[in-house]
């Protein structure tokens, strides 16, 4: 078995926001711009993706599975045309959940997370 690698620690949530091992590179946790739009907030999670990838060397074309997570899920066509913007036709499998997260903006605060899966080989 090959070495598994945690980045992006979080000691006070237990957390790794990164995680390598067998060729495939878990990333959870990916959230931005807490407070603002529906919008701006899956463009937030998306630019926190894409600076995790790009700290080991890849980009959203690794991406093959992603899970997202939202407060309100009819706010999924806005998260589908970021995504066209994003990948270029080149999109990962996913799912969509709602949820009501354990978070201390309340229903004004998070309103989108991302985690997902990319493929390093």
């Amino acid at each position: 078995m090959s070495e598994i690698i945690r980045r992006d620690i979080n000691e006070n949530w237990a957390h790794s926001g990164i995680v390598e091992a067998g060729g495939f590179v878990f990333l959870s946790y990916c959230v931005g711009n807490i407070g603002q739009s529906i919008e701006d907030q899956i463009n937030g999670a998306f630019d926190h993706l894409n600076v995790r990838l790009e700290s080991i060397g890849l980009t959203l074309e690794a991406v093959v599975q992603m899970d997202c997570l939202f407060r309100d899920v009819w706010n999924i066509p806005v998260m589908e045309k970021v995504i066209k913007e994003r990948f270029n036709g080149k999109y990962p499998a996913r799912k969509s959940i709602q949820t009501e997260f354990a978070h201390s903006g309340g229903q004004d605060g998070l309103l989108f997370q991302l985690d997902a899966i990319a493929f390093k080989g």
